[in-house]
This record gives C-alpha cells, structure tokens and sequence, in this order.
C-alpha cells in the first residue's frame, strides 16, 4: 500500500508538470522568494501581524493574507499598500517597508507574488 501511494504522488507531480497545468502555472517564479522574505523574521516580517496559510504563529494585529488576488485584482493597489500604507492609512501600525527600504521594489513584488498565490 505504501507503495501505490508512493507512485500516486510520484506520478500526480510528473502528471502536473508535464502536462503544465494551471497550478503549477499560477505560481510565479519569485513566489518562493516572496514567501521566505514574508517568512523571515528579520526582513519582511509579514507572520508579525499577519496570519498567512502557511506560516507558522501568525499575529492578529491585521487582516489575515488570503485571497489576495481576488481582495486585490489591481497590484499595482497592494504594492502601494505595501511600500507605504501611511499614505492610504496615515493612522495604521504598518511599517512603510519600501519609504524605509526594509524591502527593495523587486522584493516587494516578490511577496506579492506569493501572496497571489495564497
């Protein structure tokens, strides 16, 4: 039994990448980057306030980040939300992360693109 299910997973994942599928589609190079700069405690620090699928002891100082591309279908919206909220919200707790450069724009694109895949 351990076996056919070793060879079910082996050949879903050889089934999705051959056959491209919308999932494998849907996530972007740089969301792996994306979601180690949202995880990593000292750079993006998103899991501080945030709850994120995926991530582990989340905070409740914010919104949780899911269905962020459907919450957000113009990026162009949450890159801005997150390079500086103060000008959208000048009373919000959230760090500028792009006005203070604790994220560079390509990273900040990064994380939005992990987190258009949550």
């Amino acid at each position: 039994m351990h076996r056919e299910r070793k060879f079910t997973v082996t050949a879903l994942v050889l089934g999705a990448l051959c056959a491209g599928t919308a999932a494998w589609a849907q996530a972007p190079p740089q969301a792996s980057l994306g979601e180690a700069l949202a995880f990593d405690r000292s750079k993006g620090n998103c899991l501080t306030c945030h709850d994120i699928p995926g991530g582990d002891s989340p905070g409740n100082v914010g919104p949780p980040l899911a269905n962020m591309k459907a919450r957000y279908p113009d990026r162009n919206e949450l890159a801005a939300i997150v390079f500086d909220e103060t000008k959208r919200n000048p009373e919000t707790v959230m760090p500028p992360f792009g006005r203070n450069l604790i994220l560079t724009k390509d990273e900040i694109e990064s994380v939005i693109d992990f987190l258009y895949t949550r």
